[in-house]
């Protein structure tokens, strides 16, 4: 049955109120596949929350990997995580406007506008309450382990979820900066304790981490050095708050491909000796922290390139997960390698709180309508996306919901 999508930004109730049905993105498990094959337009029940738990009406909607991987199946069918529904509604990044309250939610009411983050766990689980939430045996990533995400009118989020929308954001800039940007944040100030000072190499410095990777050591008086895969991107790193920056294209040699022979390997170390060498030249000294996510091609470089004692955080091995190093570099020099994924909620708002004050600001690449849902997916899986992608839900054009002056996202072709 074709879905009509140009009223998408209409609602036909009130806050407190919610309608029977309403417009969404959905994967269904028979349909996996390329993004604009999985992704089809339904009309479907309106989830209505349970204890704890917070409707809200999406405004806008952030694009991010993890539902390419949903409409694909690879590596792993989200079905696994759900098992009980048999839809997956993705999204995991969304500004919005509080609609309808469960039992026991007292700090939110209709009408409230937020942001929301991506972590859920169960309020039962110990971890929650005296270690951290990602930490429970619940935890789960909203929009991708879970349904009911941000590509569709409606969403069903716990209420620790929801953080206030930053006024001088606009709703399609609010909704772009949760999933990565919250990620960064705790690599560096929860895992890394960044302190005025330190140096830090990071690795992907125009994409979606990278930005902020960048403006976070920027604030906390540390030196960063990103690597980029242009001229161009390196000046947007700079701009955003970096000493300097190198260009990967000119270290090729250096990165892991896996299997290499011993001849092979040689020259790669080699390589990567040259690029270590040229990172202490611009920041002055070994760095303190290197800043990973690209996994294989890169880890073996950025052990060897931290000083001794010094710390590589990774939240991500975008490049290949199976990790293969000389592990001398690691244990004689004292290294610390530190794992992280996202952020809890705590750490979030305090992130959030210096978007509102303007001292870390949003990139966003392009804004999409609510019909382009699965090409904005398509795009990103052909890697032919420049940036972040923000969607309009309920909002009916850009520049909608920034109800106070402020620095707003910055407008920028990204990439690592």
């Amino acid at each position: 049955m074709a879905v009509d999508v140009s009223k998408v930004n209409q609602i036909s109730t009130e806050p407190g109120t919610l309608p029977d049905t309403m417009t969404a993105w959905v994967i269904r498990q028979e349909r996996e596949g390329e993004p604009t094959d999985a992704f089809q337009l339904e009309e479907i029940e309106v989830p209505h929350p349970g204890a704890f738990e917070v409707v809200v009406r999406v405004m806008a909607a952030g694009v991010n990997f993890n539902n390419v991987w949903a409409a694909l199946g690879k590596p792993v069918s989200v079905f696994r995580y759900h098992p009980d529904e048999d839809h997956h509604i993705g999204g995991s990044d969304a500004s919005g406007i509080v609609w309808k309250c469960g039992e026991g939610v007292t700090r939110w009411k209709p009408g409230d506008e937020v942001v929301i983050h991506c972590n859920q766990a169960s309020y039962e689980d110990i971890e929650v309450h005296g270690l951290d939430p990602l930490a429970a045996p619940s935890q789960q990533i909203w929009g991708y382990e879970t349904s009911w995400g941000s590509f569709a009118q409606f969403t069903k989020v716990q209420a620790q979820q929801l953080i206030p929308k930053p006024k001088n954001l606009t709703w399609e800039e609010a909704a772009s900066y949760g999933l990565t940007y919250f990620t960064a944040y705790r690599m560096l100030m929860d895992q890394c304790d960044i302190q005025p000072g330190d140096r830090v190499l990071v690795w992907g410095a125009a994409g979606g981490l990278g930005v902020f990777a960048i403006q976070l050591c920027k604030i906390a008086g540390a030196q960063a050095v990103g690597v980029v895969s242009s001229e161009a991107k390196g000046e947007l790193v700079k701009r955003l708050g970096a000493v300097d920056y190198i260009d990967r294209n000119e270290f090729k040699g250096m990165m892991r491909k896996g299997g290499e022979d011993p001849d092979e390997e040689k020259a790669r170390f080699k390589e990567s000796r040259r690029f270590s060498k040229h990172v202490k030249e611009l920041l002055g000294g070994e760095p303190d922290i290197v800043f990973e996510h690209v996994g294989m091609a890169t880890f073996p470089t950025s052990v060897l390139t931290v000083k001794p004692f010094g710390k590589v955080v990774i939240c991500g091995a975008t490049s290949g997960y199976n990790l293969d190093f000389d592990v001398r570099y690691l244990w004689m020099r004292q290294k610390q390698i530190i794992g992280s994924h996202f952020a809890n909620a705590y750490e979030a708002n305090r992130a959030n709180e210096l978007i509102e004050q303007g001292l870390i600001r949003p990139v966003l690449w392009k804004t999409m309508g609510f019909e382009d849902v699965a090409n904005a997916h398509q795009l990103m899986h052909e890697n032919k996306h420049l940036g972040k992608i923000a969607i309009l839900v309920g909002a009916e054009k850009e520049g909608e919901g920034k109800t106070e002056e402020g620095e707003g996202a910055i407008r920028a072709e990204v990439g690592a």
